[in-house]
Parts: C-alpha cells; structure tokens; sequence
C-alpha cells in the first residue's frame, strides 16, 4: 500500500481545518491509502480530484514543507521487506518540537506523534537490515541527547492506520 502519512491527525485537524482548502483536505483525505500505483500516480490524483497535476504536486510540497505531511511512499508488512520498529522517547515538553523535527529528519522514519504520557515522542523506525537499524537508533540518541526506547514487534496485529481527517 503506498500513502501520504500525515502527522497528529487530531491536533492537526483541529487547527488546520480553517487554513486548508476543499482540495487540500481531499487529497490528505482520499490519498492516505489507495495511492495509484501507475506510471502517473500524480496525473491520475488530479484528475480524480479535478485539478491539474502541477498544483497537485505544488499542494504536497507545501505541505511536506510546512511539516503537515511526512512522507509518501509505501507501507510494507513488518518484517517483509527490512526490519522495523517501533520506539519511544521521553522528552521535556519544552524541548518536544525540536527533538521531534530531528527524529523527523530521518528518512527512516515513517512517522511520528505525541502522547500524553511520560514517554511523549513514539515514532516507527523502517530500515534495510537490524545493523543499520541499531545505527538510527544510537545516532538518535547522540544527536538529542535522550535514550530511546526500541520496542520490536512481538506479535503483529492488523490496525488500519489511516484516519479520517474531515468528514
């Protein structure tokens, strides 16, 4: 499944609703998932939603750039294709947006998100092989200066990650 991962649905759609046109809240709508798998993903986007693919490429970019979207791309089943984790930081609140824009950073993670508990950073880690993933990991910590805690699939369970962002 290939789809536009987004970040804190909740908060996110809450403040964003006013700020976000028809067309932008379809696309991060309609897009989390069912991603045209074609030549033209991009064309065929538009032209289900109306537009002209320039502006839907322009809509992505600005919202990968002010941070609304994290990545698009695929989704795998843990442990089909590389190894992946999922983990959790505790980080003082003052310090939560710029730890998370470093652990964003990262184009091994999928995504990130806040909660309301004493670890308050969880985000999920995909990498090629389990070396490469311990490398992350360590240069997460060295580079925010708080440990992460690695939390590995023990037993997968079917969630459906996509939200609805407005209705």
């Amino acid at each position: 499944m290939t789809a536009i991962a987004a970040r804190n649905y909740p908060a996110m759609t809450k403040a964003l609703e006013p700020q976000l046109s028809t067309l932008e809240k379809r696309l991060l709508n309609e897009y989390q998932k069912g991603f045209p798998l074609s030549a033209t993903p991009y064309a065929d986007i538009a032209r289900e939603l109306g537009a002209s693919e320039a502006l839907v490429l322009e809509i992505l970019r600005r919202l990968k750039d002010k941070g609304y979207i994290s990545r698009i791309g695929p989704v795998f089943k843990p442990k089909k294709v590389g190894t992946s984790t999922l983990a959790a930081m505790a980080v003082p609140a003052e310090n939560l947006r710029q730890v998370a824009a470093i652990i964003s950073s990262y184009e091994e993670v999928n995504h990130n998100y806040e909660r309301e508990h004493h670890y308050n950073l969880w985000f999920v880690i995909t990498a090629r092989d389990e070396a490469h993933l311990r490398e992350v990991l360590e240069e997460m910590e060295r580079r925010t200066g708080y440990p992460v805690m690695d939390l590995p699939l023990e037993e997968q369970f079917h969630i459906d990650l996509g939200f609805p962002l407005w209705c």
